[in-house]
Parts: C-alpha cells; sequence; structure tokens
C-alpha cells in the first residue's frame, strides 16, 4: 500500500464561515485516506477592529487551538487547499501575506508539481467568490503548482453551482454554512486527494526529473 496522502488545508476566516468550511474539507480528506494538518493563518487586524464585531472576536477564541499556519506545512504537502472570505473581490490580506513569504521555498522548487485549490465565502450573492478564487490560483500558476478545482464533475456541483472550488454565501451570519456547501466540499476534497497521490507517485517524479535534464 501506498503512503497517505499528506493534505495542509490552510486559510484564513475572520467571522468563522470560512473557518467551518476548512473543518469540513479537512474531514472529508481524511475520509478519503489522507493525513491532514487544518492550519489557521494569523491574523494581522488589530483588536480595535475586532472587537468592533463580535462575530471576529468570537471566532478568534474559538479557533486558538487551530495551529497557526507555517512555510513548513506546505513544504510537507502533496496538495494544499486554501481558504479565503472575499475582500473586495480578492483574497483576505492575511492569507495573501501568509502566501507571499514562501517565495525563498517557491525559488528552492519546493512549492511546484502539488495539487492546488481554493475555497471562499462571501457576504452576498456571488460577491466577488469566483473573482476570489482565481485570484488565489494567478499565485498557483507562478509557483509551478497544479490547480485542481472541482469542476462540474459530481452532479452536487450544480446546485453549488461555482465551478472554481467550494464557497458559501453567509450574510451577516443568517445563513451557516448548509449542506450544499458541505457536499460540495466532500466532491472537492476527494478530488484534490486524488490528484495529489496521482502528481505525487506518477507526474511529479517524471516532471523532476526532466527538469533535472534540462538543467544539465
Amino acid at each position: 500500500m501506498t503512503d497517505p496522502v499528506k493534505l495542509a488545508v490552510v486559510y484564513y476566516s475572520s467571522t468563522g464561515t470560512v473557518a467551518e468550511l476548512a473543518r469540513t474539507l479537512a474531514g472529508e480528506a481524511e475520509k478519503a485516506g489522507a493525513r491532514v494538518r487544518l492550519r489557521r493563518v494569523a491574523e494581522l487586524a488589530p483588536d480595535a477592529a475586532i472587537d468592533s464585531n463580535p462575530a471576529w472576536r468570537a471566532n478568534l477564541d474559538a479557533t486558538r487551538d487551530v495551529p497557526e499556519a507555517s512555510p513548513d506545512d506546505v513544504v510537507w504537502a502533496d496538495g494544499v487547499l486554501f481558504g479565503s472570505p472575499t475582500r473586495f473581490g480578492n483574497v483576505a490580506a492575511q492569507l495573501k501575506q501568509f502566501v507571499d513569504t514562501l517565495g525563498g521555498l517557491w525559488q528552492q522548487g519546493l512549492l511546484q508539481d502539488k495539487a492546488y485549490s481554493g475555497f471562499t465565502a462571501s457576504g452576498t450573492l456571488h460577491g466577488g467568490q469566483e473573482s476570489t478564487l482565481l485570484a488565489l490560483y494567478n499565485t498557483i500558476h507562478h509557483i509551478g503548482g497544479i490547480v485542481v478545482a472541482p469542476g462540474y464533475t459530481d452532479p452536487v456541483k450544480f446546485a453549488d453551482g461555482n465551478p472554481y472550488g467550494t464557497s458559501h454565501v453567509n450574510p451577516q451570519g443568517q445563513h451557516p454554512v448548509d449542506d450544499t456547501a458541505r457536499a460540495a466540499a466532500a466532491v472537492q476534497a476527494r478530488r484534490v486527494v486524488a490528484v495529489a497521490q496521482a502528481l505525487r507517485d506518477g507526474l511529479a517524479p517524471a516532471l523532476a526529473a526532466q527538469s533535472q535534464l534540462a538543467r544539465a
């Protein structure tokens, strides 16, 4: 038997929706046989901003036991799921700051040829969800990662409606993560685990050998 796929779920969440999606994805990946590291990135906002929103403070307190992400978590993983709420149609600064610290590892070739996928949430319908995921994937292209979007590969994705990744709309905390989002997360987690294993056991070694030949 092959070793289990190693999957890192690295996320930023302010009021808790993305954190719940992250937990769901991590659980589904474990059901698919992966070893999972669930990690939150550091909070950068000042206390005054956090305390202005009770849900923000409550989520920060509730997730203090989730280990903080480190670059090693990405190096360790065969596949990575990045999660962020939408911020003006883009990735939240907290997750972007973490990703920006990975430059040295990228230069060493330690981030390429892995499976990467994303998930997000917004407070309004659409609300920049797709553009946030596409913006995230720009970075994956630059580091030589393999974007593994869920696509419309399962009937449940037509209910969720987002081929780019799992997403959910939760206006002012009125619509917690529901069964539709959880079903979509299951599809995405299984797909990322399967592709990550294929890359690790087949394509990635071949690409590495090809790269070495090119440098010779």
